[in-house]
């Protein structure tokens, strides 16, 4: 068996809120606020030896035709705050929070993830993201986002203040003053939290333009992707490695765990049913029509979702225009759509579900822990972020029939043999900089 000191396969688990993978008006699914519904899936987590557990982050309710989005849950809690608390019901798992840097202090986050570190015996995890639209930017002082390139160069300087700030403290406990003045941040004092024991919070990156690559290759210790499919996965897997060299790290400084689903069923056959029927709950009538007129830029309150795509083109500057919204380009999603529905002869609603599907593993047990073990044997990936259908009993299933199998072909740990994030993922402890 592998040395479960040094498992090859990572897995997460995503809570995950409200998005085009959830069924979230399942009966089965719980409340998004309630605490209850946290602790059962991150209890869960742990009780599959995951490595960490994840939480999205949304600083403003989306909206659509100019009123809340009525299809979204409509709140969630700060997750810091969740994670302090899910600190306390939990005793390995890791614990990772999606924190904006467009809207934050280097400061102040690195203080309060300094807390959760300490608080959970080193298991904090912070998946750094930047703004992407001024929508978001209304609901701060800021009011717009700066361009791409900008964005990251603010990330990467609010990395290195934070880390510098988290190096201010001497593994003896001795504080030392900071005194850093960069472009966007000018920071001078003493930081009030001592070092942390596992030296430094994770720290994660989501994205997949060229700088968000580059920004994982220097920074990041996980990189979350979309690429499931195993020849995107791979492509994107070797550019992303073959990055590090260049900022003296090695291939396995950095964990690259694709973001995936999951339908299990006793047969493959049964599996793909429960998958078909799954985005049928996921892509309602009503749900159907408003990722149309997403696409569109119109009104197509109109249309029968069990009927034919509008011949009318989509408004391009309609679409964007749309707060929290983004179709790429809209006419060419809407001839590929056109395409899909004629060859396949396929509904409003058949062609929202088919072109929008993210289904990634759907099979027997066997079929997926085989698939996973695959992606990760072949330098596809490092491990999975699991995006349950449900909350919070949608990933009780794959803990109790896929983990097993995982741990009985040697890639997955049988126990937790450390106590921090960092020992779970394999990486080393960030050498202090005095």
């Amino acid at each position: 068996m592998t040395d479960e000191r040094r498992p090859t396969l990572h897995l997460a688990a995503h809570f995950p809120g409200v998005s085009s993978t959830t069924a979230w008006n399942s009966s089965t699914s719980g409340s998004h606020i309630d605490f209850a519904t946290f602790e059962h899936l991150a209890r869960t987590a742990e009780r599959g030896l995951f490595d960490f557990f994840f939480l999205a982050e949304g600083l403003r309710l989306r909206e659509h035709k100019g009123l809340i989005h009525d299809l979204d849950v409509t709140g969630r809690p700060e997750s810091i705050t969740l994670l302090n608390a899910l600190a306390a019901v939990t005793d390995r798992l890791g614990l990772a929070a999606t924190v904006n840097v467009s809207f934050n202090e280097p400061y102040e986050l690195a203080r309060r993830l300094s807390s959760l570190d300490h608080l959970s015996g080193g298991r904090a995890g912070w998946n750094v993201v930047t703004a992407a639209d001024a929508f978001t930017g209304e609901n701060f002082r800021h009011g717009s986002c700066p361009d791409r390139v900008d964005r990251y160069t603010r990330a990467a300087e609010f990395v290195a203040t934070a880390r510098e700030l988290w190096d201010s403290w001497t593994p003896d406990g001795r504080a030392r003053p900071v005194a850093r003045a960069g472009r966007h941040f000018a920071v001078e004092g003493e930081f009030t939290v001592p070092r942390s024991p596992q030296g430094h919070p994770v720290v994660i990156q989501t994205g997949d333009s060229d700088e968000g690559r580059e920004f994982a290759a220097a920074f990041a210790d996980v990189a979350f992707t979309r690429h499931g499919d195993p020849k995107a996965g791979r492509a994107f897997y070797r550019d992303v490695k073959a990055r590090l060299a260049a900022y003296g790290r090695e291939p396995d400084d950095l964990k690259i765990m694709p973001g995936v689903t999951f339908v299990l069923g006793d047969s493959d056959e049964e599996a793909q049913e429960r998958a078909a029927a799954v985005r049928r709950e996921q892509v309602s009538p009503q749900r159907a029509i408003l990722v149309l007129e997403q696409v569109w830029g119109r009104d197509l309150s109109s249309y029968d979702p069990d009927g034919p795509l509008p011949e009318i083109d989509p408004d391009p500057e309609a679409v964007l225009a749309q707060a929290g919204a983004g179709a790429g380009d809209p006419c060419r999603t809407a001839t590929r759509w056109r395409e899909l529905s004629r060859r396949k002869g396929l509904s409003i609603r058949q062609t929202v579900i088919e072109a929008t599907s993210g289904q990634s593993f759907v099979g027997t047990a066997g079929r997926v822990a085989a698939e996973m073990a695959g992606y990760v044997g072949s330098g596809t990936a490092d491990g999975f972020l699991l995006v349950p259908h449900r909350t919070p009993g949608g990933l009780d299933e794959f803990v109790n029939e896929v983990v097993p199998l995982l741990q009985e072909r040697g890639v997955f740990r049988t126990r937790y043999s450390g106590t921090t994030l960092r020992s779970h993922l394999g990486l080393t402890e960030p050498v202090w900089k005095g």
